[in-house]
């Protein structure tokens, strides 16, 4: 099979995945997401692979990232293999409506208030408890978290925010024992899993210097990581479920386009190679 990659560059994780083809006998071709096309009719400058893995979506207007979904969405019912599915992606970026999906599925995530003006961040400031982490909308790995205490900084922090016209997304902040989990589920399965521990920070983030360990999930761990993919209709995902006060978890995100860098260092599992086993099977 021919197999497009798309990215912004020839970063490890695309490096992996090409490797993982040529391993399983296939080709993987990275394409720079920017450089998509379409024309009319019947066809896009991606139509000639037999299937589509997404592993970035490179940052652009309103404009080129719903052309870059709607191309998505155009091979998918074409009978292309896209993965993960367009609105599985369109969901998992946006930390309210996958906050939503989850909601609706009956599954724990903090309380959580979504806004658009300073107020009623202020306001919600004081409903969840004067201890929050605001998280960019479309964002990941803990870049442009901040936890917020102070009520001063938390009033120049959202009147910022207001002016650059982004949605203000506050949330409870959980205190944790210092770590959380990583679930990466494949195909209604969990692949492997890990642990990660925060340095120093409360965000356990390996991109913010968390540390790693391979884990074998427990029941619940395992049923919320596989229910938490369903809820957003992912094929394949890293779930990160967070301890709560008094027992049970919180699930933090679902992440559709999910790194496995750590991952595999920290469980000798090659993902990639699974990845690319269940996509062409």
């Amino acid at each position: 099979m021919r197999i497009a990659i798309l990215s912004h560059g020839t970063g490890w994780h695309v490096r992996d995945l090409m490797r993982a083809a040529a391993l399983l006998g296939h080709i993987g071709e990275p394409v720079d997401f920017r450089r998509v096309s379409a024309s009319l009719p019947h066809a896009t400058s991606l139509s000639g692979y037999d299937a589509v893995i997404v592993r970035t979506m490179p940052p652009g207007s309103l404009e080129q990232v719903v052309f870059r979904m709607d191309v998505l969405h155009r091979l998918e019912a074409a009978g292309t293999r896209v993965l993960n599915p367009p609105r599985s992606l369109e969901i998992c970026v946006d930390k309210y409506l996958a906050s939503a999906r989850l909601e609706a599925a009956g599954l724990p995530s903090p309380p959580t208030i979504v806004c658009q003006d300073a107020e009623t961040a202020m306001a919600g400031f004081q409903q969840l408890g004067g201890d929050v982490v605001v998280k960019p909308l479309f964002g990941s790995e803990g870049r442009g978290m901040i936890r917020i205490s102070d009520v001063e900084i938390a009033w120049r922090t959202f009147r910022t925010l207001e002016r650059l016209q982004t949605v203000l997304y506050l949330q409870q902040f959980v205190h944790h024992p210092g770590w959380d989990v990583r679930a990466f589920v494949l195909e209604g399965k969990i692949l492997t899993a890990m642990r990660r521990h925060a340095d120093d920070d409360w965000r356990t983030n390996v991109a913010q210097g968390g540390w790693t360990e391979p884990v074998l999930l427990t029941d619940e761990e395992e049923r919320l990581a596989l229910r938490a993919a369903e809820a957003v209709g992912t094929r394949v995902a890293g779930i990160d479920l967070l301890p709560r006060p008094g027992g049970g978890y919180y699930v933090i995100e679902v992440n559709a386009v999910p790194g496995w860098r750590a991952l595999t260092a920290a469980t000798g599992v090659d993902v990639a190679a699974a990845i690319l086993r269940e996509l062409c099977a």
